[in-house]
Parts: structure tokens; C-alpha cells; sequence
């Protein structure tokens, strides 16, 4: 597999070696071993969406209780965006986007601290993900997807968007203390 840091260095894109002929395909989608040699933590819980054409779902995050995320697209298509929410960061509020298909195999490692979300640009999109920590509803954090200080480029212009994440607040409007800190590593 190629590990490729992006603009913010935590968040790795994945390029997982294909085999493939006439038949199809093989690819292993997840080794412990070479994750953590990747520098990913450990994995405890598996999660798996389905969405139509122009779905929005996002913009994510826990706190405390961050979870790590290892996304990739089983079918379909999506626009994959993670925002750095790390209070003290250097790159706080700059964010990555990424394509990740079932046709190109591509998987995106969002690190705890990262707000996530993403947009269906297929018919429908299978969307699976890793989490590095268990599901803490009482924990969770919303961004506003359009926010425009941060100025994401969403590929679809009117997106399908669930009223929880409508009521998302912009970055600014968010209570620094219900953002994660930024730990600089040595």
C-alpha cells in the first residue's frame, strides 16, 4: 500500500495495492501491522452508510472520546472532506478534500481532532469507516458544512443535508472548550 500525507500531514490518503483481471478484483482493505506502521491507533468499531446522489453528512467529530477514522467506498462515489478543529494547531480550520470511489480504492485516514463529512457525487454511495474509539452521542461535535470562513467547496450545490447538521454552527461560533487540543508531537 502507498501512505500519502496530504496538506495537513495527519491525514493520510491510503492507495491499497489492487490485483486485478477479466474476473475483477482483490485488495486487502485493512492489516493491523501495516496501519500501525502507518501510524494509525488501533480500530474498535466498524461502521457502514448508504446515501443517494447529493447526500451530506457532516460535518463530524467527538469530543472527548475523538475518533480516528479509516474511510473508503465500497459503491459509488464521494467528495471526502476533513477540517482540522485542534484548538492551537497550526493548521486549525484548514481542511482536506479528497475523491474516494469504488473505482479508484482509495482510503482516507481522518485523525481524532478532525472534524469529517462527505457528499454522495454517485447514483448512491456504500461508505464504510473504521473508528479508532466507540460512538459517544453525548460527545459529539458539529460543524457547519458551509461555513464560509472556511470555504469548502462542496462539488454539489444543493446538497441533501439532515436538520441536525443544518443546525451545525460555523468554527468561530463554537465554544473553544468543546474542541479538541492541539498536542504538538516531539
Amino acid at each position: 500500500m502507498e501512505v500519502i500525507p496530504q496538506a495537513i500531514p495527519e491525514v493520510l490518503l491510503i492507495k491499497p495495492q489492487v490485483f486485478g483481471d477479466e474476473r475483477g478484483f482483490f485488495k486487502e482493505t485493512f492489516h493491523a501491522e501495516r496501519y500501525a506502521q502507518a501510524g494509525m491507533p488501533p480500530f474498535v468499531q466498524d461502521n457502514l452508510s448508504r446515501s443517494r446522489h447529493g447526500t451530506l453528512r457532516g460535518m463530524h467529530l467527538q469530543n472527548p472520546y475523538g475518533q480516528g477514522k479509516l474511510v473508503s467506498v465500497v459503491e459509488g462515489e464521494v467528495y471526502d472532506v476533513a477540517i482540522d478543529v485542534r484548538v492551537g494547531s497550526p493548521t486549525f480550520g484548514k481542511w482536506v478534500g479528497v475523491t474516494l470511489s469504488a473505482s479508484n480504492h482509495h482510503q482516507l485516514y481522518v485523525p481524532p481532532g478532525f472534524a469529517h463529512g462527505f457528499c454522495v457525487t454517485s447514483e448512491v454511495a456504500l461508505f464504510s469507516y473504521k473508528c479508532t474509539d466507540l460512538y459517544h452521542p453525548e460527545c459529539e461535535v458539529g460543524v457547519a458544512y458551509d461555513d464560509p470562513a472556511l470555504g469548502i467547496t462542496w462539488p454539489v450545490a444543493a446538497p441533501l443535508v439532515s436538520g441536525k447538521d443544518k443546525a451545525n454552527l460555523p468554527l468561530a461560533q463554537i465554544d473553544p472548550a468543546k474542541l479538541p487540543r492541539y498536542e504538538a508531537r516531539s
